[in-house]
């Protein structure tokens, strides 16, 4: 065994721990970020649980209202998704810390093509996120309340309500990250442009599958997730193509 070889054993260990030691760091800025971003939110933590419950208060008729049905829910629920609107707010921060501990072992091509698709998948995440808020919360609560049958007093639990809505913001926070996804498989030569043409029809299908997986069970907030999925699964074989022709380009040049 040469002596270069032995230096590289006798560095791994020592290369381990670093790594191990900048994650933990960049764990806890994470972390610090996020407890920051809370303890300034939380004196306003009715107020936002109230501008979550907005969509669904401004359908109720006079004389309806929203209920608690826990002893505890009435804290609890608005400090759950207080800590949420915090991990969202610092999405930027702590995805750039990811970022900066993977980012040195990428080739500065790679740092290139990464570093838009991380931009853009924040972008579209929050995008898909105020869709779900400003879009489908209005329909979909508005056509709940005209088909309750008569004598029904519609009162939902809080609780209820917010694990509601934190699965239609997941689900059309992740639905909006398709473009994302159809880029990098077409990038990374997983897949051709010209076959994820071909699978338009599968695609279609399938995005009304996921819109019945992913939402809850009514067909209104379903359709209202799968057709933006196909429209942005063609956005994204759009840009794929944009992507591979600057790079032939750029290899023009070369």
């Amino acid at each position: 065994m040469s002596d270069q070889d032995k230096k590289l054993i006798d560095d791994k260990p020592e290369g381990l721990i670093s790594h191990l030691l900048e994650l933990r760091q960049r764990l806890l800025k994470m972390l610090l970020a996020i407890t920051i971003i809370f303890l300034i939110l939380s004196p306003f933590m009715q107020d936002l649980f109230t501008w979550l419950m907005q969509p669904l208060l401004e359908q109720f008729s006079e004389g309806n209202s929203m209920i608690a049905t826990e002893v505890a829910s009435p804290f609890l629920t608005p400090f759950k998704f207080t800590f949420m609107v915090a991990i969202f707010l610092t999405a930027p921060y702590w995805l750039y810390q990811v970022w900066a501990f993977i980012a040195p072992g990428l080739y500065q091509s790679e740092k290139r093509f990464a570093t838009p698709l991380l931009v853009s998948s924040i972008v579209l995440f929050y995008c898909g996120a105020l869709f779900a808020y400003y879009v489908v919360f209005p329909i979909v609560f508005d056509f709940f309340n005209k088909f309750a049958p008569s004598g029904v007093t519609v009162m939902t639990d809080i609780t209820h309500y917010y694990d509601f809505v934190l699965a239609l913001f997941f689900a059309f926070g992740v639905a909006f990250e398709i473009p994302i996804a159809t880029i990098l498989l077409v990038k990374t030569g997983f897949v051709s442009i010209e076959k994820l043409k071909e699978y338009r029809p599968y695609v279609f299908l399938s995005c009304f599958v996921l819109g019945m997986m992913l939402t809850p069970p009514d067909v209104i907030s379903q359709t209202l997730l799968a057709v933006p999925m196909y429209l942005l699964y063609e956005g994204g074989l759009f840009f794929s193509a944009r992507f591979i022709k600057a790079d032939q380009n750029a290899e023009t040049e070369l």
